[in-house]
């Protein structure tokens, strides 16, 4: 690992931000960023993708007056791409990633650096801390925290700092980072989780820990949240032909409790116990979110959930099994809202990123 961290003094940082269409919360999600109160020097690196808004002229009129800020072109509009380019750009020994609309808890930068050191970690993360502002989205927020929403994923549920498989965002080493060859640019999705993969392959340790945490809006619409479900699925088919050992248990929690329900359903009109299939599967998804406030809308928003997961998982490796290669998986896959802004839907407004006190 990098000798930085052998060195008292605090390292600099570059952030890298992939950017599209974000004029009118651009000024705010830099303004959190320096609202971090970093004590070593940091450096803002905007890779920003062709816009509609006017987003590319503001980012470099507001680089133009700041010896902080950076702007790098991103033709493709894509994020790993994005980010390949804002870290390429820069040269700081540690790299920390953050979306366009993310809220950093107060002293992120500061206690990321310090885990980076005390642990020699080649990335760590910590909490992904959903903050709704209406009632479908706290319905959405009970959904994906819940055990079968998130199949204990420490990002989500996690309490206690260990050593994980993957982590929200993350504050990672460049020497780590480089040595395995940064973002995969064939990935609209899971290209964080894949490249924590070939970290973790390299011999790198990937950790979380609660006292970091990153807040953000939950999709707003039921069309939203399939779609986006639907995307997880199809990609991380692909990095599971990338790499098959990546495989957890918890990711066959959807496509096996949806096929069970399909088949007790259909055996159950000829030999009724099959019917203990569905049942069970729905009282499974009920006890899971029973301390929702969004009672009934929770449940149902978790089927939402597994359903377009395990059809999204499971067309796209079938796609790949008849076209036995994934060279061209892009070019099938559906294309994602994140080339709209930054992954997100236009109906999917988010909150301004701003620092907020951990929860």
């Amino acid at each position: 690992m990098s000798d930085w961290r052998n060195d008292p003094a605090w390292p600099d940082v570059d952030v890298v931000m992939p950017i599209r269409n974000e004029a009118d919360h651009l000024a705010t999600a830099i303004a959190s960023v320096r609202a971090q109160d970093y004590p070593g020097s940091m450096r803002i690196i905007l890779g920003v993708g062709p816009s509609t808004d006017g987003t590319e002229a503001l980012a470099e009129s507001m680089a133009a007056s700041s010896v902080d800020l950076e702007v790098v072109p991103n033709p493709s509009g894509k994020t790993p791409s994005a980010l390949n380019a804002a870290i390429r750009s820069g040269s700081a020994p540690v790299i920390v990633r953050v979306d366009g609309h993310s809220e950093l808890s107060a002293g992120y930068l500061r206690r990321a650096v310090e885990i980076l050191r005390d642990t020699g970690a080649a990335n760590v993360g910590g909490i992904q801390r959903p903050e709704p502002t209406t009632p479908f989205e706290q319905a959405v927020a009970d959904a994906t925290t819940s055990l079968l929403g998130t199949g204990g994923a420490s990002y989500r549920v996690g309490s206690a700092a260990r050593a994980v498989d993957t982590v929200y965002l993350g504050v990672f080493d460049r020497t780590a980072v480089e040595a395995v060859g940064l973002f995969d640019e064939d990935l609209i999705r899971n290209q964080d989780y894949e490249l924590n993969i070939r970290l973790r392959d390299n011999g790198g340790t990937v950790w979380f820990d609660p006292t970091l945490s990153v807040g953000y809006t939950p999709r707003s619409t039921w069309s939203a949240l399939a779609r986006q479900y639907y995307e997880y699925g199809w990609w991380k088919a692909v990095v599971l032909r990338k790499h098959p050992r990546s495989l957890k248990l918890r990711q066959l929690i959807p496509p096996v409790g949806i096929i069970g329900v399909l088949a007790g359903l259909l055996l159950g009109t000829r030999w009724r116990p099959a019917f203990v299939i569905p049942v069970a599967y729905t009282a499974a998804i009920s006890g899971s979110v029973r301390s929702s406030r969004e009672r009934l809308r929770a449940p149902t928003l978790l089927i939402v959930i597994h359903v377009a997961w395990s059809v999204g998982l499971l067309r796209s490796a079938s796609r790949q099994i008849v076209h036995g290669s994934q060279a061209h998986q892009s070019d099938r896959a559906p294309r994602s809202r994140e080339l709209g802004r930054n992954g997100a839907k236009p109906d999917d407004a988010t909150k301004s990123a701003t620092a907020k006190t951990s929860k």
